[in-house]
């Protein structure tokens, strides 16, 4: 009679489940979860009446439409200009392409504040861009074009992160069969490569959008911060708790938080339909 040799299970570079899943979780509680619970009792003190003078006063409102106003530009600029880089890294063989691939993560090195300085100095009235947009009466310091340029700058390698891995691992067997089927260019990239790509699109999306309603050190010298015409959200915050203003600051920043969190429930919604939608094509 043959004994049957115990299983080798394989070493595992990494610890088991339950103690990984436990790092994670105690990361994550600590790092993102008490900050944002401790916010949210902090508004929870104020009281709704409070709470609701503070967000919808006149200041308050102006900042909040300056800062969702400023953000969808920039996300529409990002949206177009990302899916076209990304499309060229993909797509396209030209030298220098690892140099601009390598550019495309400036944004997330770049200190925010020297980005703000240096599109500043790019933009004022004397910079390279300036001196020609100046005298055609095109102004970008110290306008609501300058937050959104400030913001779009920050948030554009989102979009481009996003997309250009899925294009990469597209099976190009699809589009052959298209192009077999007589289908022409545009008619690929709307039916076969852009139902692909949706999900992790609007995922890249709305995750610039978010980073640009919490932008601020890239806006703070670019904008002017004008009330009621150039000073964002975060600012005004900022600005209540110079003030002493614990109160304002929170409530405001509580507004942002929800901001954000109604942004990636509908954002992961998007994707889930556009993932069922593609589940359910022929």
């Amino acid at each position: 009679m043959t004994s049957i040799p115990a299983p080798i299970r394989p070493r595992r570079v990494l610890p088991g489940f339950s103690l990984t899943m436990g790092i994670t979780l105690l990361y994550l509680t600590f790092i993102v979860l008490i900050p944002v619970l401790a916010l949210v009792l902090r508004g929870a003190e104020i009281g709704p009446e409070r709470f609701w003078a503070i967000v919808t006063a006149p200041r308050a409102l102006a900042a909040f439409r300056v800062t969702l106003t400023a953000a969808l530009i920039a996300t529409i600029f990002n949206a177009l200009y990302g899916l076209l880089m990304a499309w060229v890294l993909v797509r396209y063989e030209f030298p220098g392409k690892r140099v601009l691939d390598a550019l495309m993560d400036v944004p997330f090195a770049l200190p925010t504040a020297v980005a703000g300085l240096s599109l500043t100095a790019l933009f004022s009235a004397n910079g390279w861009f300036g001196a020609v947009l100046e005298p055609a009466g095109i102004s970008i310091v110290y306008t609501i074009w300058g937050v959104a340029l400030a913001m779009a700058f920050t948030s554009v390698p989102f979009v481009v992160r996003s997309v250009q891995p899925v294009l990469e691992q597209l099976d190009p067997a699809l589009e052959q069969a298209a192009v077999t089927l007589g289908a022409r260019p545009w008619t690929i990239f709307r039916r076969v490569v852009f139902p692909a790509i949706l999900p992790s699109y609007l995922a890249g999306c709305t995750i610039a959008f978010a980073r640009s309603l919490g932008e601020f050190g890239a806006i703070v010298f670019i904008a002017g911060n004008l009330p009621f015409r150039t000073e964002i959200a975060a600012l005004l915050a900022y600005i209540r708790l110079e003030e002493y203003d614990y109160t304002g600051a929170s409530a405001i920043a509580l507004v942002l938080l929800l901001f954000a969190l109604l942004l990636l429930g509908v954002s992961n919604l998007l994707q889930a339909r556009a993932m069922r939608y593609r589940g359910n094509r022929p």
